[in-house]
């Protein structure tokens, strides 16, 4: 038995007897609240006794800290694209100090192997992971991590609270707008919110959660039009 094995079984006990973790995907639009839903997550399994780890990447307030838009924030693990996940439980553990669970925030932003590692504390270490994020990206497309949650969730959810596009139907997929413009290409992860932020020779870039219908034929709505902002780049 490796030295990891050791500590798993140490962790989580007699692997014929214990319940299982459970691996859960929470996604949905910007805005839809899925920050604020994995820090009522992270309250109520404390408040019940139970001990986790927060983890985030690419926050809008920086690393190691994991906000939203309605004002509430905690400080998290920064997840970079080196860390090992696995490693990192472990490293608690080897301390004493014991990890039931995981909140994910910014989930889709992980690497894929960062996501195997999840659903590996979930099957033997009993970890219970919960993960929040985009699904697709500004072209629509499943974010790479998006879509091995998909595949190995043991539930996925989409957040309930109603994101309501220009035009007043539900906004199911996130736009990049660059210098007022639909974008069709370039990086898939490009932080956003960068009016008046920008350097002189950059363009300002901002997203905007639109219902299908719009997304696919670029239409930001009336006060766009107004001033001949509707064009794709």
């Amino acid at each position: 038995m490796s030295s990891d094995d050791s500590l798993a079984c140490v962790a989580a006990g007699d692997s014929r007897t214990r319940r299982g973790g459970s691996l859960k995907f929470f996604h949905g639009p910007m805005d839809c609240g899925k920050s604020t839903l994995a820090l009522q997550m992270d309250y109520n399994h404390a408040r019940q006794g139970r001990s986790g780890l927060v983890l985030t990447t690419i926050d809008r307030a920086g690393p190691g800290r994991l906000t939203t838009r309605i004002g509430l924030h905690r400080d998290a693990v920064e997840v970079t694209a080196e860390l090992d996940v696995r490693a990192l439980v472990r490293d608690r553990w080897a301390r004493g100090i014991h990890v039931d669970y995981l909140i994910c925030d910014e989930a889709s932003f992980y690497t894929v192997e960062q996501i195997e590692q999840l659903a590996d504390l979930v099957d033997y270490s009993d970890v219970d992971v919960y993960a929040f994020g985009l699904a697709t990206d500004f072209r629509s497309q499943l974010f790479p991590a998006s879509r091995r949650l998909i595949e190995l969730a043991d539930e996925v959810v989409r957040v309930q609270v109603e994101v309501l596009c220009w035009c007043g139907r539900p906004g199911l997929l996130n736009a990049r707008i660059v210098d007022g413009a639909v974008a069709r290409a370039g990086e898939q992860v490009v932080i956003g919110d960068t009016a008046g932020m920008s350097a002189p020779d950059e363009p300002d870039v901002r997203y905007q959660v639109l219902c299908r219908r719009h997304h696919r034929n670029g239409d930001l709505g009336p006060a766009a039009r107004s001033v001949g902002q509707l064009r794709l780049v």
